[in-house]
């Protein structure tokens, strides 16, 4: 697949013509092989890549149309123009049946030819966008996403990002797990100038260090071993965008120096290669840590923190903007509860249970609420629900004698907290102590599951197996 429009082939025994065209993509940055007839260009293009190609229908020994055939049948992706005089429209018209990009009619301008680049550029943005969002395993396109609350601390986070989104600096957004940080990201991309270009997101805690850079950066092809094709990295996808370093603080240090390039000079090179792309984009960056303290234990750089940190942003944790509970609580159950007679369910907590969860302190903030939400609607019947609807997730207090006394509930008595430490170190168990395979049945980063093994360990529920 062509990703990017760089290098350009001209085929075309006029040599004015040829220079013509080459002059015209040479201006626009392109580099070009040209040749003087089909058999020339064949073998050109089994020796290299062309990103593009301009070739001329009517040549001596093989024509346009043959080398157009020659690249189909050999699945040589490059976009190709036919080149046609007045006569062989026709042919121009049967060469975009076989595969042709485009065509153009003798004689023509530059600013013609300059349209048809930009034309191929767009479409391969759009095409490598496309092929990076299929790959984002996990990644729920963010339709109808909204940051919900009415407290003093949410309306405060609220009008900061009204602020931020006026402007293009870099920002880092600070939270506990599951607050947010990334929905925030989403909020200031959407409304800023560049709501209409590409919003990228790239997840420094789970790609493999071995494969960081050529994610961030891209890669030409054979830069290493399996580099069949010439990859795009986040960045360039992200030009003219935003592009999201979820979890910052988890990047290795050998990356972090070429991410402070790209910071401050707004360039950087693919793997394996030497030219030297520029890049417009938005950087932002989350971390649920305390960046100060790990530039102090020498795990970041302290320049690249100043570098990030030039628009802060807090995401409060759900316990401290407990008014908001009721709303997030009943908002997600309608969104959850499926559809009857064609209309949605009236579905929502009673004031009694909706009390019961504003007790309780959210260690997972609102992900933890929203899954539980979403646990209830799954297993309950009911539209309206209450206390009891809790009793098999929140523990009531029950008499010796089996009869309920009351179902007065204590956040502090929750179990959801030690049902996930069962689930975790069964896991772990199952899978031999492979943290990589836990993290992957789990559906959590290897990174969650080390930190969630440290609370265990420093907690004296987990010893590690010899």
């Amino acid at each position: 697949m062509i990703t990017s429009i760089e290098t350009a082939l001209v085929v075309d025994d006029d040599v004015l013509m040829r220079e013509f065209i080459v002059e015209t993509l040479q201006r626009a940055g392109i580099n070009v092989i040209h040749v003087g007839n089909g058999l020339e260009a064949k073998k050109v293009l089994e020796e290299r890549d062309a990103d593009l190609a301009f070739v001329d229908l009517k040549m001596p020994g093989m024509g346009g149309m043959e080398l157009l055939k020659f690249m189909k049948e050999s699945n040589i992706p490059t976009l190709t123009v036919m080149v046609t005089a007045f006569g062989t429209v026709e042919q121009a018209v049967e060469a975009m049946k076989i595969g042709a990009y485009d065509f153009l009619m003798k004689p023509f301008s530059p600013e013609q030819v300059e349209l048809i680049i930009k034309r191929a550029r767009e479409l391969v943005s759009l095409h490598a966008q496309n092929a990076y969002l299929q790959e984002e395993l996990g990644w729920v396109l963010p339709r109808g996403r909204q940051i919900l609350g009415q407290s003093e601390p949410m309306k405060k986070l609220m009008m900061s990002i009204k602020q931020v989104a006026k402007s293009s600096s870099t920002v880092l957004i600070s939270g506990e797990s599951g607050t947010g940080k990334e929905l925030v990201a989403l909020a200031i991309h959407s409304l800023g100038d560049r709501r209409d270009n590409p919003f990228i997101r790239m997840n420094c805690a789970a790609v493999p260090d071995t494969l960081m850079d050529s994610e961030l950066f891209g890669h030409e092809k054979g830069a290493f071993t399996n580099a069949f094709a010439k990859r795009l990295g986040r960045f360039e996808l992200a030009n003219s965008g935003s592009i999201l370093l979820d979890e910052i603080s988890e990047m290795k240090m050998g990356l972090q120096a070429k991410l402070l390039r790209v910071l401050q000079e707004q360039e950087f090179e693919r793997v394996g290669g030497n030219r030297t792309i520029k890049v417009d984009c938005r950087v932002m960056a989350t971390t649920n840590r305390n960046m100060a303290d790990i530039v102090e234990c020498g795990e970041f750089r302290q320049d690249l923190f100043y570098r990030l940190n030039v628009l802060p942003l807090h995401i409060p944790p759900l316990r401290d903007r407990r008014e908001d509970i009721p709303l997030l609580a009943n908002t997600f159950l309608k969104q959850l509860r499926p559809v009857k007679n064609g209309k949605k369910t009236e579905s929502c907590f009673t004031s009694e249970a909706l009390e019961k969860l504003t007790e309780y302190s959210w260690p997972g903030n609102v992900r933890e609420l929203q899954n539980l939400v979403e646990r209830l609607s799954v297993m309950s019947t009911e539209d309206v629900l209450g206390v009891e609807s809790l009793a098999g997730i929140l523990r009531a207090d029950i008499r010796q004698g089996g009869e309920q006394e009351q179902n007065t509930f204590r956040p502090d008595t929750l179990k959801l907290d030690e049902i996930e430490r069962r689930t975790i170190m069964r896991a772990l168990e199952m899978n031999g102590n492979n943290r990589q395979a836990t993290a992957d049945i789990l559906g959590i980063s290897v990174r969650t599951l080390r930190n969630k093994l440290n609370e265990y360990r420093a907690a004296g529920l987990f010893v590690e197996a010899a």
